[in-house]
């Protein structure tokens, strides 16, 4: 439940040593007067609450969480001054928070407003994420979203490779250009490789990989020129951060959907994220529902 602070208006200064006392006088009989009584809602406060700042509960629920986290930390029971410290805290924190409501800060300072906007959509997301989904329910999102799950089949590939000297990349490529023009002509791939290139920085392993691995061998560059390939073809000649590649792909197992059992955890992982996204989007809609919202015909 949304709660605003109101705003507490700044005291005003007396103009003279006789207003100061008439004041003080004043401040004297309300204060004896909230004490007889009038008003029991400001002299008393509920048991579910340790202080009230302004028009705001300090809850006994919260001070004792910092008092267990304080406990927690230094091993041994809060005393009496340890209490009041994180009472305190408490109150100061509360006075800093509607202070800089009252100056604007939750709707001129970019940093606050994507705190309070983050906050906001932990605690959307966090109670569906909570959720325990069934069994049942997570074999049927796996099958429902096969798609997603469906892992790339394994590639095996060869390569040539060549370092590139500084200032002779041209060369270098046109060597790799020649050396793939033997292979497409259908000499020895083995014995190109030995004539025409160089010791490779890392050795390929000559089996069918997972593209992660071929990207932890090769890097991005040469994972996404091998994924286009076709069985027998060979890539262009292509430059990495490494050097100069030419690829060609011997085979390429089938893409495959892991079952169920092999991947539980990602599919739950994956279920909940959905959850909460759809929580968010449903909370979002809401709101806007209920805001008056007017938006410019055209924007700049």
């Amino acid at each position: 439940m949304d709660a605003s602070p109101k705003a507490t208006p700044e005291p005003r200064s007396p103009t003279s040593l006789l207003a100061l006392a008439a004041g003080a006088a004043v401040g004297l009989a309300l204060a004896a007067a909230s004490l007889l009584g009038t008003d029991p809602a400001r002299r008393s406060l509920p048991d579910s609450a340790v202080a009230r700042v302004n028009d705001t509960w300090i809850t006994e629920d919260e001070y004792r969480r910092l008092v267990a986290g304080l406990e927690s930390d230094t091993r041994a029971p809060a005393g009496d001054d340890a209490k009041q410290r994180v009472l305190d805290r408490l109150i100061e924190e509360e006075l800093l928070v509607q202070r800089g409501l009252e100056l604007g800060l939750a709707q001129n300072d970019r940093r606050v407003r994507g705190d309070i906007a983050q906050a906001m959509i932990r605690s959307v997301v966090v109670e569906v994420e909570d959720d325990e989904p069934s069994e049942r329910v997570l074999r049927a999102f796996h099958e429902e979203q096969q798609g997603f799950f469906t892992q790339p089949g394994r590639l095996h590939l060869r390569q040539v490779f060549w370092k590139v000297p500084r200032g002779e990349v041209d060369a270098v490529l046109a060597r790799a250009a020649a050396a793939r023009a033997r292979l497409e002509a259908g000499d020895d791939f083995d014995a190109v490789r030995a004539e025409a290139g160089d010791a490779p920085i890392f050795e390929l392993p000559d089996a069918p990989l997972p593209a992660a691995k071929i990207r932890e061998y090769l890097g991005p560059t040469a994972l996404r020129e091998a994924m286009a390939l076709g069985t027998g073809e060979r890539s262009r000649p292509f430059r990495s951060g490494t050097g100069v590649h030419v690829l060609e792909l011997v085979d390429r197992e089938p893409d495959r959907v892991p079952p169920f059992e092999e991947i539980a955890e990602l599919v739950e992982q994956e279920w909940r994220r959905r959850a909460g996204d759809r929580a968010l989007r449903e909370y979002l809609d809401a709101l806007r529902s209920r805001a008056d919202v007017e938006v410019r015909e055209t924007l700049p």
